[in-house]
């Protein structure tokens, strides 16, 4: 007798009535036609009757908490094992570029395609899903429940225990699972290709045999309990994940009550799922069909949610990258009992695109615009939370028409389409999804692959079948409002210090993104650095959050002030706990070797309304230096750093730089740029004449409301200028400047340094220290008012002269001078420094 007949007449023994498996779905046997899907590992813990409506909810709650503890340990072991696969991706990378590589960089592509993703996703669900469940067993502590037997016989207890069942929800988490669920589309179709490659791989490189054939998985956290894997299993988790998802979310409707809250999302879970796996199905049947240059056949690279502009006007549409085409459809939303519709709208042929990426400022009747509609958000929202009376659903309704306004109307960055018939598309997003299509678009393009003319219907028809992003980005949805989770409401200040890891010098900016609600502007960047290899900002920028979880960070470079090339990017999770009213200094790793290190601190709070535009800038010239230095939460303000930076790069051979003005209108209009809008100076000043900017430099000092060296330490400095002694005269020098506000002591000694390294070309431009404390003397050193407490006798024109420029001298042959800092010590109550690579 076999061991399958031997466990049904245990189960009649037992009295359990046996139900027979199902023969596996037509649509999952032609996806994975070669494995037998495994059953669901939940099912060998719990005995689930097919007719759940015979036991009582409560008795339903509890198997559903099982089920759920189940998916939280299945989901830590999957997790588990695709960190094991990605163990050596970055060994492999790395080792391609030497001269015995064991992969080439296109089989570790090809090999690990999609599988960070796949990684970064589950690791969400996972940490949104154990959270739950944490906060749940938190609530509920086991310890309080009676026993058995007391709560069978209080109703009371009874409907408590439902009621503790019916506050756990996790169909949210699902359903944004699901709605990601697109990434396993992009590895299936890959997955035979990575199998060849390990295939030939592990037979011609012994070193990668000794890989492939022993990978080592913690199962259970215990050292002595790992589970050898090879290569291939461990590549084939992935798609054993597909089937197990649809059979978990069958077990949690079993065990879930019609009338609980989870129940209409996990339907739609299953429902998106299955439409995945036959979008996969439609998908390996349609690429059949379409053959290609190269015997390449058509394929689905990605899909999503795109603003497309024409004539002015904006639409949003569902775009669908072919290898050989863009296409571009119009989505009728589903009424009950029917699927989407999709109509053409245009298409592009990859071969010969020409693409173009820039922004574009908003104008003063948009941004009125993007503020009403966000004041609209945030009354909807604050209803919502407070439980104003009325239809929910009605203002939930208007809530996702108001986001829905805002995705098409917020965008400045523009991606052009042009294309060798002359015809020109524009489409809009955030500059992290148009880089990612841009890429995407890029690689594909430089295959110069020939495009078969399409049947445009029938590729439209297809589209709800072949679509991998099945809903619109929309944060306004119930799930969202109702279960927050671990995530930013307040204010978050992020310091942008520096860059490196540039392959070629550039004036570079970055751009950071951050999700959440639409109530606040969700992106800020950096100004233009100097044309450099280390680019140095020192820059803060603050957001206004509710609902942040991720920050999206990009190094872009600027050829000619307008057009964009992102250098890099990536996306990093934000942990409120560890944010929390400290700085923390992280360096995140862009890609391409371009690594951008900044600081960030979260100070929670309740959302503030939104405010009617960007924050009037304040302006920098004739305000006192102090001030200043506070607003940009610097120590040595950026008009300085800027101007500095850009003298070095282009005018340190200028014969008579500092001496010889620039024309007076540059200067004047540097000036009001920098008043009125910092990052348009910065760019400005790029282009703008050097005597005019050394001319700028000088003006801002020189307007300086009080000196850089305060008028009460005149006297001080005089008697300084008369000791014999020249140690002694060094010692009180310094002893001086360290009296100073910060501000003034690093902004002074900042402007020294840079002087020094002017006069160390005098040879050229015929600087010497002492031309260049007659420049700077009277600007930088001024005695104080009559009758403002001098300290001493009052000194006329002429010496007043000598002794500014005699006290800049002097401490321009110091040698002794320590570094100026420039930003104020963000992480200094930080434990330690954090780097993240991702």
């Amino acid at each position: 007798m076999d061991v399958f007949q031997e466990a049904q007449d245990y189960l009649k023994t037992q009295l359990v009535s046996i139900a027979v498996e199902a023969e596996p779905d037509a649509l999952e046997e032609d996806v994975f036609h070669e494995e037998v899907v495994p059953l669901s590992p939940l099912l060998t813990n719990l005995d689930l009757p097919d007719t759940p409506t015979m036991c009582s909810e409560r008795e339903m709650l509890e198997r559903r908490l099982v089920v759920l503890k189940g998916v939280l340990q299945s989901e830590e072991v999957y997790l588990n094992e695709l960190e094991i696969l990605l163990m050596p991706m970055k060994a492999l990378r790395a080792a391609a570029g030497t001269s015995q590589p064991v992969l080439s960089s296109q089989q570790v592509q090809t090999v690990f395609y999609q599988v960070p993703e796949l990684r970064d996703l589950h690791q969400s669900f996972y940490s949104g899903f154990k959270a739950r469940l944490s906060h749940y067993a938190d609530t509920y502590p086991s310890h309080e429940q009676p026993p058995a037997p007391n709560r069978i016989n209080s109703s009371g207890v009874e409907e408590d225990a439902k009621q503790r069942g019916f506050q756990l929800t996790v169909g949210d988490l699902f359903l944004k699972l699901v709605n990601q669920i697109g990434i396993y589309g992009g590895f299936i179709e890959n997955y035979k290709d990575a199998i060849k490659v390990v295939r030939k791989c592990t037979q011609a490189d012994p070193r990668f045999r000794t890989l492939a054939e022993s990978m080592m998985c913690n199962s259970n956290g215990s050292p002595k309990c790992c589970t050898r894997y090879t290569f291939e299993a461990l590549l084939y988790k992935p798609l054993e994940r597909v089937t197990k998802t649809i059979l978990v979310l069958r077990d949690l409707l079993k065990t879930t009550p019609e009338q609980h809250r989870d129940y209409g999302a996990l339907q739609e879970a299953l429902r998106l799922s299955r439409s995945f796996l036959s979008g996969v199905n439609e998908s390996s049947q349609g690429k059949r069909g379409v053959t290609l240059t190269h015997d390449m056949r058509r394929r689905l690279i990605r899909d999503g949610f795109l603003v497309d502009e024409s004539d002015g006007v904006r639409c949003l549409r569902h775009l669908f990258l072919y290898t050989d085409l863009l296409l571009c459809t119009r989505v009728k939303p589903a009424t009950k009992g029917k699927q989407d519709q999709y109509r053409f709208s245009w298409y592009l042929p990859l071969a010969g695109l020409k693409l173009r990426c820039f922004s574009r400022d908003r104008t003063p009747e948009a941004q009125l615009r993007l503020h009403t509609i966000r004041t609209k958000m945030y009354q909807l929202n604050k209803q919502l939370q407070l439980h104003v009376k009325g239809s929910k659903a009605r203002s939930l309704k208007k809530l996702e028409q108001m986001e829905l306004l805002l995705l098409t109307h917020d965008p400045v960055y523009r991606l052009e389409l042009h294309s060798p018939s002359g015809k020109i598309h524009t489409l809009l997003a955030s500059l992290y999804e148009l880089e990612v299509w841009r890429e995407a678009i890029h690689k594909l393009t430089k295959e110069n692959i020939e495009t078969v003319p399409p049947d445009l219907l029938t590729l439209t028809s297809a589209c709800v079948k072949l679509r991998m992003t099945q809903q619109l980005p929309l944060h306004s949805s119930s799930s969202s409002i109702s279960g927050k989770g671990e995530v930013l409401c307040g204010t978050l200040a992020v310091v942008v210090h520096s860059a490196s890891g540039l392959q070629q010098p550039a004036c570079v900016f970055v751009c950071l993104e951050l999700d959440g609600f639409d109530f606040y502007e969700k992106r800020a960047q950096t100004h233009s650095s100097v044309h450099t290899l280390s680019p140095h900002w020192e820059q803060e920028l603050y957001f206004q959050v509710d609902g942040a979880r991720h920050m999206r960070a990009m190094c872009v470079a600027q050829s000619d002030g307008v057009d964009s090339a992102v250098l890099g990017r990536t996306s990093l999770t934000l942990n409120p706990d560890f944010l929390c009213n400290r700085w923390r200094r992280q360096s995140l790793n862009l890609g391409q070797e371009v690594d951008v290190h900044l600081s960030l601190k979260y100070t929670p709070h309740p959302p503030d309304p939104p405010r009617p535009g960007p924050q009037q800038q304040q302006p920098v010239f004739g305000v006192p230096i102090q001030t200043v230095a506070q607003q940009e939460g610097v120590l040595v303000p950026l008009v300085v750093r800027c101007c500095v930076e850009e003298i070095e790069r282009r005018g340190m051979d200028e014969v008579g730089i500092y001496r010889i003005s620039g024309s007076t209108g540059n200067v004047n209009a540097l000036k009001s740029a920098f008043d009125s809008n910092r990052c348009e100076a910065v760019t400005r000043l790029r282009t703008a004449e050097v005597n005019a900017v050394s001319g700028v430099l000088k003006l801002y000092f020189r307007e300086l409301p009080e000196p850089l060296l305060p008028p009460e330490l005149f006297q001080s400095l005089v008697r300084t200028l008369d000791m014999t002694d020249k140690h002694e005269q060094l010692s009180s020098l310094l002893s001086v400047l360290q009296s100073c506000p910060d501000a003034n002591r690093n902004t002074f000694l900042f402007l020294l340094h840079h002087l020094r390294r002017v006069s160390a070309r005098e040879e050229v431009n015929k600087m010497s220290l002492l031309n260049l404390a007659t420049v700077f003397g009277p600007s930088l050193l001024r005695p104080p008012e009559a009758g403002a407490g001098s300290g001493g006798p009052r000194v006329d024109i002429s010496q007043e002269v000598v002794v500014q420029v005699q006290v800049v001298f002097c401490y321009l042959q110091c040698s002794s001078l320590s570094e100026a800092q420039i930003s104020l010590p963000h992480d200094a109550d930080a434990e330690e420094d954090e780097t993240t690579h991702l």
